[in-house]
């Protein structure tokens, strides 16, 4: 069978899919819509299985550093007939997060779950202790994060990793938030709704 025919059900992961060949309906042509559209936050709301996390992986491969030079993901797709688009490939610091696995039945759990999302954000980013551009009361804050952090410095983590960045590669980061709604929904059946909303407000 030609692999170029296979679907891959289930697959989220757009640089599974495409290095491993499988049906592609493209849609890259979301990338330029979103990107001209200016948008300082951008809600995507659609169904269950709608291929909402897929897109959110195909928009992190493309635009993040971390995948410069991966320019064969997207050749023979729409978002590659341009050259602006190729030459913005690659360009951006990205912060990726999911909350899909986020599904405790107590505060307690729940919080100390995304906690160690973030903790593992930082651990990738590591490298920014390694510049120049960090003030030794940052450098301290950086190294403090982990799973135990207190909610005044759980719910600055995003903005200040935002700082560390945008300082770093001279550009704001596209923050990439999927399933943020998972923990919200087991908080609201597990009774913790009132804690959870307010910890969720105060990290976004």
């Amino acid at each position: 069978m030609d692999m170029a025919n296979n679907v891959g059900i289930g697959i989220q992961d757009f640089l599974k899919l495409r290095e491993q060949n499988h049906f592609y309906i493209d849609k890259t042509s979301f990338i330029k819509e979103w990107w001209e559209s200016g948008d300082d936050v951008t809600l995507i709301t659609r169904p269950r299985r709608f291929g909402k996390t897929l897109n959110m992986s195909m928009v992190e491969e493309f635009f993040s550093v971390n995948y410069a030079g991966r320019g064969d993901l997207f050749k023979g797709l729409s978002i590659w007939e341009g050259e602006k688009y190729q030459k913005l490939q690659g360009t951006y610091p990205v912060i990726s997060l999911s909350f899909a696995k986020i599904k405790e039945n107590n505060y307690q759990m729940t919080r100390k779950k995304i906690c160690r999302q973030l903790t593992e954000l930082y651990a990738k980013n590591a490298f920014l202790l390694e510049s120049d551009l960090l003030y030794e009361t940052e450098r301290e804050y950086f190294k403090s994060v982990n799973v135990d952090m207190d909610d005044a410095d759980a719910t600055i983590a995003l903005n200040r990793l935002s700082d560390y960045l945008t300082r770093y590669y001279g550009k704001k980061p596209i923050i990439l938030l999927d399933e943020y709604d998972t923990p919200m929904q087991e908080a609201y059946i597990h009774g913790f709704w009132e804690e959870m909303v307010a910890f969720t407000r105060s990290l976004f």
